[in-house]
């Protein structure tokens, strides 16, 4: 019986990603520079102080969101 002369499978490789310097993490450990949007957990904690300042009503929480985004944006805020 013959030797089989099949060629072994070949490992896949993938390409590496170049990498921008403005890709990697920032001293102050964010990735992004502080001056975009807020984070969800400052949104968070702003929407809880507003539905806090409503005197705690149900029923408005999306509002209280949107505002609490808008607050944070805001250029006065920054």
């Amino acid at each position: 019986m013959a030797k089989s002369t099949t060629t072994p499978p070949r490992k896949r490789t993938t390409k590496k990603k170049n990498i921008d310097a403005s890709d990697s993490p920032k001293p102050n450990g964010s990735s992004a520079p502080p001056d975009l949007d807020p984070s969800e957990e400052e949104i968070r904690l702003r929407a809880y102080h507003r539905y806090l300042e409503r005197g705690g009503g149900h029923g408005a929480d999306f509002e209280d969101w949107l505002e609490a985004e808008r607050d944070l944006k805001s250029p006065r805020h920054n």
